[in-house]
């Protein structure tokens, strides 16, 4: 299944035997699946099907269906009289008048007003049920298709960003074992003549030399593989890996990305912290910049 945006928009009009329907589907973000009806009351019977039907096509985001209705001149026209009732009226008027001379023969206005006179000849309620039931499956499917459609769009712009983190691991991650060595060496030479000094003086000059050189390794070798970030730049490229394998499944991705930009982020952040050197300081202020761009738009994937 394709990477969808929970971000769309669609609308069917379509002449029913009762009228003009139309239907209307629009969505935004949101963390679970949110429903929203507005309809006619005459259409109530329908959210059941409607509801099942958007479920089955959409497993996140705030959609609102809004459907509305007019009767068309067509469908008006189908009003008819109640013959039988009139017969009846017209017969009890003649007897009327038959006894009274005097009584007043009943207008066209008033016989056209009484109850019962005009009758409203319903639709085929199959028919109909059948029309606004295939006027959904149309506008799911113009609905679906925009939601693919800004998916892919997005789905491009994600993985042009994590080509771009990649190639910022792959152009700092050769540099690490060199930059690693040249702080050590810069290290040991400024923490040697910070204590040349100290022992000059001492009596037994040659051994705390010696003593103090041994320890200066020690402690720089240790502080080099604290700054080592050869394990954050291998973890990164595993995640980045993984986040493309993602993207190019497709489905649903939306907290599945999630996940992966906390680890990506994770990792940025670490990298940060060790940089001792502008070319990785550089290089977590990048990583960080582009993981938020693509968490910004993941916000709109379902």
């Amino acid at each position: 299944m394709a990477v969808r945006s929970m971000t769309a928009y669609a609308t069917t009009s379509v002449e029913t035997v009762a009228g003009t329907l139309t239907i209307e589907l629009k969505s935004v973000n949101s963390r679970f699946l949110d429903l929203q009806f507005r309809m006619n009351d005459e259409f109530r019977a329908y959210e059941p099907f409607f509801r099942e039907a958007i479920m089955a096509n959409v497993k996140r985001g705030k959609v609102e269906c809004r459907l509305s209705f007019a009767r068309s001149t067509q469908e008006a026209s189908t009003l008819t009289l109640n013959q039988s009732l009139l017969k009846e009226l017209l017969k009890l008027q003649h007897e009327i008048r038959h006894q009274s001379s005097e009584a007043n023969v009943m207008s066209v206005n008033e016989l056209l007003r009484w109850p019962g006179m005009i009758e409203d000849v319903a639709p085929d309620q199959e028919t109909l049920q059948q029309q606004v039931k295939q006027a959904m499956d149309d506008t799911l499917k113009t609905f679906t298709s925009e939601r693919e459609r800004e998916g892919a769009a997005l789905t491009k712009a994600l993985v042009e960003r994590v080509h771009a983190m990649q190639e910022i691991v792959t152009r700092i991650e050769p540099l690490i074992p060199q930059l690693v060595a040249q702080f050590q060496k810069k290290a040991v030479e400024r923490m040697q003549e910070a204590l040349g000094m100290a022992i000059a003086d001492n009596a037994n000059a040659s051994q705390t030399q010696q003593e103090a050189s041994e320890r200066i390794r020690q402690e720089v070798t240790l502080y080099g593989m604290r700054i080592d970030v050869a394990e954050e730049l291998a973890r990164l490229k595993i995640h980045l890996e993984e986040t493309k394998s993602i993207l190019e499944k497709g489905g649903l991705v939306g907290k599945r990305m999630d996940f992966m930009l906390q680890e990506l982020n994770r990792e940025a952040n670490t990298l940060g912290s060790k940089a001792v050197i502008k070319e990785l300081s550089n290089a977590s202020m990048d990583l960080k910049l582009l993981i938020e761009q693509i968490r910004e738009q993941v916000q709109n994937l379902e």
